[in-house]
């Protein structure tokens, strides 16, 4: 089998990007984590494909991998390469486009300056969105680690997000807390960990340790879900920058009952073909 695919990026958090409508793909866990390898495939967190929609007013259906071969509900950055992909591809000529992911349908426009924007959808914060074994709804939660609690809130943006409150993300432990608390038996679907370092209430830095992936560059529904905690907790302000290795995304969200929205680029590298 050959796979035409491009090689795309935001902030780092990188891609591999193909479709099943100029082409018929059969992929699997295992081809997936074989094209994922960084040493003997392409390399990347997540693979995303395009298919047509059969549904009115969606104009595509929108995959994702991660690095692992499970497929996932959401990812942030990766609706940006995936509608820059779609322009880059003449699949669209729009600049407003609808795309369903598993769980929900993404408005995605193209702005100036590179800078595109994501209707990322309202934000959940119920155990049962995640989900999150618990006895009953709190607005802290905490897991012990080493005879010490590490302490979190919860949320849903289409994906599942844990988010820890740091003092500094440079000298906390995010690979091994963030490890140990994904695959805990309290998510039965394992976890996002976030680590947010409030900087003001306009702009926090943040480490994302990925489920099924592992720590990455950036992560854009990880800064959605920790802007939507820090306002929740009334932290933050409406329009907050994040800071990320790999550069830094906008989110904005006005009110608890209303969309959030995701700003930020995209990248693309190079296009290619594979045989597997």
């Amino acid at each position: 089998m050959n796979i035409k695919f491009s090689k795309m990026h935001a902030l780092g958090n990188d891609f591999v990007i193909t479709n099943n409508i100029q082409q018929k793909l059969i992929l699997n866990s295992n081809i997936i984590k074989q094209l994922s390898n960084r040493h003997t495939g392409i390399g990347f967190d997540q693979l995303l494909i395009a298919e047509i929609s059969n549904v009115a007013n969606i104009d595509f259906n929108y995959r994702i991998f991660n690095a692992d071969g499970t497929e996932v509900e959401q990812c942030g950055n990766g609706a940006r390469c995936f509608a820059l992909y779609l322009k880059k591809k003449c699949l669209t000529l729009k600049n407003n486009i609808f795309v369903k992911t598993k769980n929900r349908v993404l408005k995605i426009k193209f702005l100036d300056n590179n800078i595109i924007c994501v209707n990322m959808g309202i934000p959940l914060f119920l155990p049962k969105d995640i989900p999150y074994i618990t006895n009953k709804t709190q607005e802290n939660y905490k897991i012990k680690f080493h005879n010490k609690y590490v302490y979190f809130n919860i949320v849903s943006i289409g994906n599942p997000h844990c988010v820890i409150q740091v003092p500094s993300i440079n000298n906390y432990p995010v690979k091994l807390i963030g490890s140990f608390i994904e695959d805990h038996h309290v998510f039965p679907k394992k976890i996002n960990v976030n680590f947010m370092e409030i900087v003001n209430n306009t702009n926090i830095k943040l480490r994302v340790y990925e489920r099924g992936v592992g720590e990455t560059y950036s992560c854009g529904s990880g800064a959605c879900a920790s802007v939507a905690v820090g306002i929740k907790k009334k932290l933050l302000s409406h329009n907050v920058q994040v800071d990320l290795m790999g550069g830094y995304v906008k989110v904005i969200w006005d009110h608890v009952t209303s969309n959030l929205f995701l700003l930020g680029t995209a990248c693309h590298i190079y296009d290619g073909n594979i045989n597997i």
